[in-house]
């Protein structure tokens, strides 16, 4: 199954070789856009749905490993796959270190590269999911004051409420009052509820510090 608003993007400087992937992807239903310099690539704007990059490893000027590092130096979420007739494995190890999907030497087959497309657009999928996640509940961590940011801490920690306020220097009642208002804040029944959404902010766990990370 193909994902949705998904785009699978051809950067090569062999003009047959551009026009065979785009044929292929073409047959076989997926969206594409086909460059023949990674300059020109770098140049558009980012897709905001699944995506998967074919790039050739070796082309004049930037080539494919240079595409992979101003991505990354950028913060995009491109997933990269690499092609290439003059690969190697220190290149192969060094590009699947830096979070690309697959290498394929070629010649390669059409069904080999059509599987690697499909889980690399499903892993673009899950990435974007993730991230949706983690910025929907950072948005609801970023509601809380100072204060409450403090006992929420404590209390994915399994503390009680008298532990919390020995812990801050404070009444029990007013961290009964702060702990309230953030499960409210935060839409949270239970601690494990409250964990959970610390897990997908990527909250670290309390270490003795009370502020947001």
């Amino acid at each position: 199954m193909i994902p949705p608003n998904s785009l699978v993007f051809v950067i090569d400087d062999d003009a047959s070789v551009r026009k065979g992937l785009s044929r292929l992807l073409r047959s076989a239903g997926y969206k594409s856009e086909i460059f023949s310099s990674a300059a020109d690539f770098l140049a558009r704007s980012p897709h905001p749905g699944p995506c998967c990059v074919i790039v050739d490893v070796r082309m004049p000027g930037l080539n494919g490993i240079d595409v992979q590092e101003a991505l990354i130096q950028r913060r995009r979420e491109e997933q990269l796959i690499f092609i290439t007739g003059h690969g190697n494995m220190p290149m192969c190890a060094r590009v699947i270190k830096a979070g690309a999907v697959d290498f394929l030497p070629k010649p390669f087959r059409n069904a080999e590269l059509l599987q690697c497309i499909g889980r690399t657009l499903m892993r673009s999928a899950d990435q974007r999911s993730c991230a949706a996640e983690k910025g929907k509940a950072r948005g609801l961590l970023d509601l809380l004051t100072p204060r409450e940011f403090e006992v929420m801490q404590l209390v994915t920690t399994g503390l009680l409420n008298k532990q919390i306020a020995g812990e801050l220097g404070t009444k029990e009642k007013t961290v009964k009052v702060h702990r309230g208002r953030l499960m409210q804040k935060l839409r949270v029944r239970s601690v494990a509820e409250l964990v959970h959404l610390t897990q997908k902010a990527s909250i670290a766990p309390f270490a003795g510090h009370r502020t947001k990370v």
